[in-house]
Parts: C-alpha cells; structure tokens; sequence
C-alpha cells in the first residue's frame, strides 16, 4: 500500500512541477488538476498542496487526484510517455537506471514544437512522431460513438473500473498479504500469465476463511469510481441491459451490483469456496471468469441467450481486451481512471479517464 502511494506521489508531483513549467495558469489542464482537489473538498487558496500529504487521503482517493491529473495534463497537451529504465506501474514517473552514457529523459514529452533553446532542459522533450499516437483513442471515431450510442448491452468490468480498487488486493491486504498479492495482480492484469494461474497463486498466499471475508465486507464497504452510478443509470435509463462481469469474486460484487441496481443474473464472477467449518476451499474453476479467455466466454453466453446486436465491453485489463473478438464485443473501451495499463488502452476502441465522457456522449 505505502509503495503504491509513494509511486502515485511522485507522479503528481511531477505533473504539476511540468504544469508549473509551462505556466498553465487558467488553462482547461490546470482546472482539471484543480478540480482533482476540489472533488475531495480539500482546496482552498490556502491548502490546494494538502492534497499531497500521505495522511490526508487514502489510496483510492489518491487515484482519483491522479486520473484527474493525467486528464489534465492532457488537456494541456501534455503526454506522458515510456521512459528509458526500470519501469514502473505508474505512467507518469519511472525508475531510472544510472548510467554513465545516458543523459537523462525526464517522463513528459510535449505536444508541439519546444519553445526551450535546449529540448532536453528541465527534463522535457518535444513531441516526435513515433510517440504522437499515444493517445489517439481518446477521440472516438464516429463508427465507434454509433455503437456505443445504439448498443444492446454494456458489460462492465469490476475491479479497477466499476470500483477504485482491485478486491483480491484490498482482501489480501487485510489479512496481511497485500504486497504480493498485488504484484501477481498487475502480472494477471498486464496479461504476461494465464489468469487461472495468478488467481490460483494469489489465493494461496493468504487462504481467506468464510469469516475473513465476512468480517473484510462488513468493514470495507465497496468504492466506486466517480460517475459509475449515473452512468448506469443513463444506460438503463436507454434501455441498453447492463452487466458485471469480473475476474473477482461473487461475495465481493454482490454488494456493488446491489448498489448499482444490477440483477443478480446479470452478474458474472468467481466463487470462493468455503469447507462446512468455514476454512478455505479454493474457487469453482467451472465459473468462465477463473480463466484466461472466461470473459469472451461469457459475453458470448450473454449475446446468445438474449440475441444482442451490439454488446460493449468496459474495462481495465488484458482478460477485458480479450472480450473484443467477433462473436463477443463489437467494441471495448478502455477506462483509465484508475489504472491505466499501455498494453491494453493503446488497443481500445476508445480510451476514456472519466465516466463523465461516457454519460455525455450518450445525451
């Protein structure tokens, strides 16, 4: 947790030291960073900076202030772009590796030309070409907004998306195994191991008991990502059926789908088994979602059964991405507001840091 926090620090720190730079005052960029302090009611003239002290905001907080950041930073075309080093699973700021032949890079190119005598003074880059399309799926394309405008049904995915954290993670953390946890999390979400393996692993590492998990749900209610409930209730609102699917567990999603007013069959997920004196017993790996490949799977079921035309998929990860195949989802946006992964949001059909894009377009 401390390191999660600290690497998402140092980001905005940075962003906002670049911010500085380019003196962005009154620019849409520099409201949206502002507006990242004000959703948390914490700026004022006075203590705008407070939102950068470790004891005032949690972690799922903290990634609230830094998706609006990156909006932006982007907004002020600015870009962040993959530096030379150790990388890191923060977009912003890696880990550098010292280097006797390498002058340093900071980790923000600039759209357009360099106004400074020296391009590599401060840190900062001039744009090139062969980084320009980083971000070119933040416009939708008209082909796409026709589909998310007339879609049949729109399956959200739940860790990292339709909430600010990843449940195995905050779970784990509880009982203790939060760090290890999390690393064969950002493996299965980066796709780099079969999904049915890092759950497997993951589980292993701490072996919640039926009382754990009770006692994890009665003291850790769900967070959702801003924007999530109006978004779902735009969408029901259309008509368009609205559906969970999840690599994470059915004891955890159950309470968000009650929040969200999503049916209990419309809910795809794992199941964490228990032994009769509440011990842990595994997972069922008959559920689709406990594998590499289980949500194409199951959105395909989805379309099937209710013979959708159009069906959307929203989410994070690698196992999101798959569902984007024919025969499952005619289009998957990518939603970054929380983690955003290169691997997955530079293949969307559209990259969103805001469900506020989303419920605008649909007006």
């Amino acid at each position: 947790m401390f390191d999660q926090k600290f690497q998402i620090y140092q980001d905005i720190l940075m962003g906002l030291f670049i911010m500085f730079l380019r003196s962005l005052s009154g620019s849409s960029g520099v409201h949206r960073v502002l507006e990242a302090s004000s959703d948390l009611s914490v700026y004022n003239s006075k203590d705008v900076f407070r939102i950068l002290q470790p004891k005032v905001l949690s972690l799922p907080h903290l990634r609230i202030v830094h998706r609006n950041l990156m909006e932006g930073l982007i907004c002020s075309r600015i870009i962040p772009i993959r530096a030379y080093g150790n990388q890191r699973n923060t977009p912003f700021f890696p880990s550098y590796t010292s280097s006797k032949r390498r002058i340093f890079y900071g980790p923000i190119r600039m759209m357009g030309p360099s106004t400074s005598p020296n391009s590599k003074a401060g840190s900062i880059k001039p744009l090139t070409a062969s980084s320009s399309d980083l971000f070119d799926n933040t416009l939708p394309s008209k082909d796409v907004l026709d589909l998310w405008q007339t879609a049949d049904a729109v399956c959200f995915d739940v860790d990292s998306t339709v909430c600010l954290d990843e449940g195995i993670d905050e779970l784990a953390e509880f009982c203790g195994a939060g760090k290890a946890v999390a690393e064969w999390t950002a493996r299965a979400m980066g796709g780099s191991v079969p999904f049915e393996e890092a759950l497997a692993t993951r589980l292993s590492l701490f072996k919640p008991s039926l009382s754990t998990v009770e006692d994890f749900l009665e003291k850790r209610p769900p967070k959702l990502s801003p924007g999530i409930m109006e978004l779902v209730e735009k969408l029901k609102g259309s008509g368009k059926d609205v559906y969970l699917i999840s690599g994470g567990f059915r004891q955890m999603i159950n309470p968000v789908a009650s929040i969200l007013g999503v049916k209990p069959e419309n809910i795809f997920a794992n199941q964490l088994l228990f032994k009769s004196s509440g011990e842990f017993a595994g997972f069922d790996a008959n559920e689709p979602t406990s594998r590499s490949g289980g949500k194409p799977t199951a959105v395909e079921l989805i379309r099937k059964t209710h013979g959708y035309k159009t069906v959307v998929m929203i989410g994070d990860g690698a196992t999101d991405l798959e569902a984007r195949r024919p025969g499952c989802a005619d289009l998957f946006i990518c939603y970054g507001g929380v983690q955003l992964r290169e691997a997955v949001s530079s293949k969307a059909d559209w990259l969103v840091f805001s469900f506020k894009d989303l419920i605008n377009s649909l007006e």
